[in-house]
């Protein structure tokens, strides 16, 4: 945002010093600071100043001041110039450093960065001070976006009528001309993009009366010859006969005013005092010259300050680029870039080009019908324009998705949705027997060779059963048959229809991961595998349901073992595993759908396998899936009944001894992703199969890809859209900041309540790159309209 800075000066004199109010405050907003200080007594300065202006005038140039003979100007004479600068900047920088001004210069250096861009405004009526060359201050040589203009104590907002334009109307006064080259002023003005240029070379008062009556005017350009008098008042030479005053054309300027004037150009000599009586006129902006201009800085400050402030650069910073330029003449016209200055009508704020050419809104209506003709002038052309960026930058996001660019980042986001997501009620159909480090010491598994005794899961199995369990399902691996003096434990683990034993397919060549065979007790239709995949982050956020096992591999099992405990729970209730043509696996009226190997962030897997994205229970804590006992509480008797009965019993090590535990997408309190053992795991998976088929619960869903394409090309095309509408570069990142909100919003919306997961990434690159394309252009269109007039010029 903006700062603008008021310096308000009291009245006082450089015998008696100068009382200073100091305001600073946002563009637009009333001041948030003020600070009082004052300019100690400094009777010398005028006499500095009239030094340089005499050294000044005597450099002899032809200036648009009056029409005279060129003078040649010797070495010396410029050397007196240049020595005058110097004192008068040495005292000018002492003067704002004294210890009366402090207050106000501390608060200066305290609130206001370089970087900012600066509005400075001198209110003053002394005609010294508005002379004085105040930008060789260091306050405002250390700030690159500041630059000060002048104003009148007394001032006042002219309530202004609306005008339909299309381009910005400028009525361009070229007046006597003995001596100087104004045709190089009307060369500059034909140049300009968007512009209606009315010439009136020198011409009558009549005439030029007239033409301020006729119609609403945004710029007001003079160029020829001009002057302020002893008394401080501005005179203009319209032709070679006459001069006119402010005064003489008050009621014209003043209709001007009313019907949209907005800035006064005189590129021409010692304008302040036509500065001051436009002033009184409540004119919003007049750009003036200080003193006697010669020819060539004239025309020189016109192109440049045309160059920028058409270009789209905001008025005062155009100004400031345009006077620093002129010291590039410095070596021929000393003190060029001292002339320019901007007098400022305080209630008013500085256009930009675009605006100008856009009507005042007076009422609501107005401001409708503003709208609805700005939203037209975007023109077809803007429109395919829009329209062919957006289609290319989508095309290329879309590619990038495809080759899996975007997978990694994607997957990130997909866990922090996962995280976000409203907590769900634990699983009530399902129960978890824990085996922990404590259950290891039981005197019941003394003569282990695994995680579980054939002692301690005859036991556990006995008490499991006389609670009639709706399956069981033991998730430890036992390759090696029973003893026989379990020979109870052996007939129960090859009869019963509710025991789910596990095994592990993997590659049988694999040397890392080898297949584990299952009890040899239980017949392969109640074994189910263990195997799981795991991304490349090493996170589960996948269900592998079903395989064809290797022939050599010494698991066979189809099926996963937390798809076996499902089927065998539904199976009671009549519901059975059937494959549909597509390839999709049904139960009931639930058609679970199989992983694509392009689905939502995930485009470089391998989908070999059955495989199902993993919707989690959320939870805090994801083993809060299901209850869990600990083994010692089932021997100990410390369960109910009510426990176990109709439920799917999980038995598994949950010992981090062991190691059996996979990362999640949900993480731990240091920001760490948070591992969950594999009895869980399995859980997890149970209760997703079981969720979809008895509650509904709906499965995580992708978009078509077709879909998908559309999604992010809309967001692509609000990314024109933004830039397109918002040409201030702080109002469009505030835009799309908002944008990126709503988009995040929506993406976990669709996630938490509908199990939709849309692209959130490439969405995010396709509005910020189409945008940041629409602005280029933009900028590249400028800079070419202005490249033109600047060259036309030349």
């Amino acid at each position: 945002m903006a700062k603008l800075v008021v310096l308000k000066v009291g009245e006082g004199s450089f015998d008696e010093g100068f009382p200073v109010t100091m305001q600073i405050g946002e563009e637009g907003d009333a001041p948030a600071i003020q600070t009082l200080g004052k300019l100690p007594p400094a009777p010398e300065i005028p006499q500095y100043y009239n030094c340089w202006q005499s050294a000044y005038l005597c450099l002899g140039w032809s200036t648009r001041l009056e029409a005279k003979p060129v003078q040649v100007t010797n070495v010396s004479v410029i050397e007196d110039c240049w020595h005058a600068v110097q004192v008068l900047r040495n005292r000018l920088n002492s003067w704002i450093h004294s210890e009366s001004f402090r207050a106000i210069r501390e608060k200066w250096l305290e609130k206001l960065l370089p970087s900012d861009e600066i509005r400075a405004i001198l209110q003053t009526e002394d005609l010294v001070l508005q002379r004085l060359p105040w930008h060789f201050c260091d306050l405002f040589e250390r700030y690159p976006k500041a630059e000060l203009a002048l104003s009148a104590p007394a001032y006042e907002r002219v309530k202004q009528i609306s005008q339909t334009k299309d381009k910005v109307a400028i009525l361009a006064i070229l007046g006597d001309s003995t001596g100087i080259d104004t045709q190089a002023d009307r060369a500059l003005l034909e140049q300009l993009p968007g512009a209606t240029v009315q010439f009136l070379v020198e011409p009558q008062r009549q005439e030029l009366n007239n033409q301020l009556w006729s119609r609403g005017w945004d710029i007001l350009f003079f160029a020829g010859h001009s002057s302020s008098l002893i008394n401080g008042d501005g005179r203009i030479c319209i032709n070679r006969t006459d001069t006119l005053s402010i005064s003489d054309l008050r009621y014209a300027l003043k209709t001007a005013v009313a019907h949209g004037l907005k800035l006064a150009i005189f590129n021409s000599c010692d304008g302040l005092g036509l500065a001051r009586e436009l002033a009184n006129l409540y004119i919003p902006q007049v750009i003036v010259m200080r003193e006697p201009v010669p020819d060539k800085v004239a025309q020189e400050f016109l192109k440049n300050f045309l160059y920028a402030f058409a270009g789209g650069q905001p008025f005062y910073l155009s100004v400031r680029e345009a006077r620093e330029r002129l010291q590039g003449l410095e070596d021929e016209y000393p003190c060029a870039s001292w002339l320019p200055v901007i007098y400022q009508n305080p209630a008013e704020t500085p256009p930009r080009w675009a605006a100008l050419s856009r009507p005042i809104s007076v009422d609501k209506s107005e401001n409708n019908h503003s709208r609805q003709r700005s939203l037209k002038k975007i023109g077809s052309q803007h429109l395919r324009r829009m329209l062919l960026t957006s289609v290319l930058v989508t095309s290329v996001t879309w590619g990038l998705q495809q080759i899996g660019a975007f997978q990694p980042l994607e997957l990130k986001v997909f866990d922090q949705l996962m995280r976000l997501r409203p907590q769900e009620a634990t699983d009530p159909r399902l129960l978890v027997v824990a085996i922990t480090e404590e259950d290891f010491k039981l005197p019941e598994q003394k003569n282990r060779t695994g995680s579980l005794s054939d002692l301690a899961l005859a036991q556990l199995l006995e008490k499991l059963e006389q609670y009639q369990p709706r399956a069981i399902g033991l998730d430890i691996y036992r390759e090696d048959p029973v003893n026989p003096q379990f020979k109870n434990l052996a007939q129960y683990m090859q009869q019963s229809d509710r025991f789910i034993a596990v095994c592990k397919i993997s590659e049988p060549t694999a040397s890392e991961d080898p297949s584990v065979a299952p009890p040899p007790e239980v017949p392969e239709a109640r074994q189910g595998f263990s195997d799981v995949v795991v991304d490349p982050d090493g996170i589960l956020r996948r269900y592998l349901v079903a395989v064809n096992p290797h022939p050599a591999s010494i698991c066979s099992a189809p099926y996963a073992f937390s798809a076996q405990l499902a089927f065998r729970y539904l199976a009671a209730e009549g519901v059975f595993p059937q494959w549909t043509p597509q390839g999709h696996l049904q139960l009931g009226n639930v058609i679970l759908p199989r992983l694509q190997p392009h689905t939502g962030g995930y485009q470089t897997i391998d989908t070999a396998g059955f495989q199902m994205l993993l919707n989690y229970r959320s939870y805090r804590l994801p083993e809060n899936i299901a209850n869990k006992v600990t083994l010692t509480d089932v021997l100990r008797n410390r369960i109910r009944p009510d426990d176990v009965r109709n439920r799917i019993v999980l038995i598994g090590v949950t010992a981090p001894s062991v190691g059996d535990y996979f990362a999640t997408p949900y993480s731990t309190s240091g920001g760490a992703y948070q591992k969950m053992a594999g009895v869980f795991v399995h859980a997890q998976m149970v209760s997703q199969m079981l969720s979809a088929v008895k509650n509904q619960r709906p499965l995580l869903w992708v978009l078509p890809q077709g879909s998908e394409f559309l999604w992010i090309w809309g967001w692509s095309i609000v990314g024109s859209v933004l830039a397109w509408r918002y040409r201030s570069v702080l109002h469009l990142e505030l835009a799309l900041a908002i944008t990126l909100i709503v988009l995040y919003a929506l993406c976990f919306a669709l996630f938490a309540y509908q199990s939709c997961w849309v692209p959130f990434v490439p969405s995010t690159l396709a509005l910020i790159a189409t945008s940041a394309s629409i602005v280029v252009q933009n900028a590249s269109q400028k800079q070419g309209q202005s490249t033109k007039l600047y060259a036309g010029s030349n």
